[in-house]
């Protein structure tokens, strides 16, 4: 229950950090953040998370990362549907208090509330090829150095500053394509809220980051086996 309720936490910081960051302080007039401070709030969330809940939960805030972890033989199969159920959640629970900030402010629009999309639903109208073929790629190497710097042989103590400028670069390369998910339960919760065709188009951002992040546990377990 305890690391179910880490990951529930974890997950809402990511999305209101991450997400509030694109919907608050991304074009606020003159001094907003722009794509680079998104990225970065991103990457601070996991980052802080993984300093904070990474000795309880593993960190994983994320489906992907929780599917990536076990195809790589790093968690047991009987904790995924709990983990991924959590993270859904609390990325839910985020989303709503972020849309209860936001919409305090005098005539607020939802807009796409930073959800995820392709085609007219992308920041750079990219097709659903080039978002799915994204998405996958992305995940894929965000669950690379997951992998890596979390292995027994990797050095500890850093594997929350890779893991979280990995999630920072991931966001420089991929917002304008698909306002970057590489996690399906950040994607789940701006869907909701956001609704129309963000929800019609919430099946890619699911499918592409597990088969991503399934191939990157696949190449990692035999490149370097965590075991003796």
């Amino acid at each position: 229950m305890k690391k179910l309720l880490a990951e529930f936490i974890g997950t809402l910081w990511l999305v209101l950090g991450g997400c509030g960051s694109a919907v608050l302080a991304a074009g606020f007039p003159e001094l907003g953040i722009g794509f680079v401070g998104v990225a970065f709030a991103f990457g601070l969330t996991v980052l802080t998370m993984a300093y904070a809940i990474g000795h309880i939960s593993g960190c994983h805030l994320n489906p992907a990362v929780t599917m990536g972890m076990w195809v790589g033989g790093r968690i047991d199969s009987k904790v995924v549907p709990g983990y991924i159920v959590s993270q859904v959640l609390g990325g839910i629970v985020g989303a709503g208090i972020l849309y209860l900030i936001a919409s305090g402010k005098p005539g607020f629009e939802l807009g796409s509330f930073a959800a995820n999309g392709f085609g007219e639903a992308s920041p750079g109208g990219y097709s659903m090829l080039a978002a799915l073929i994204c998405e996958i790629v992305m995940t894929f190497f965000f669950l690379f150095v997951i992998l890596g710097t979390t292995h027994k042989n990797a050095p500890s103590g850093f594997a929350g500053l890779a893991i979280g400028l990995a999630l920072t670069l991931i966001h420089l390369i991929s917002i304008p394509v698909t306002n970057t998910s590489v996690n399906p339960a950040r994607s789940t919760s701006q869907a909701i809220f956001a609704g129309g065709i963000h929800l019609e188009q919430l099946w890619l951002f699911w499918i592409a980051p597990i088969i991503g992040a399934i191939l990157a546990g696949i190449v990692y377990k035999f490149l370097a086996p965590d075991k003796d």
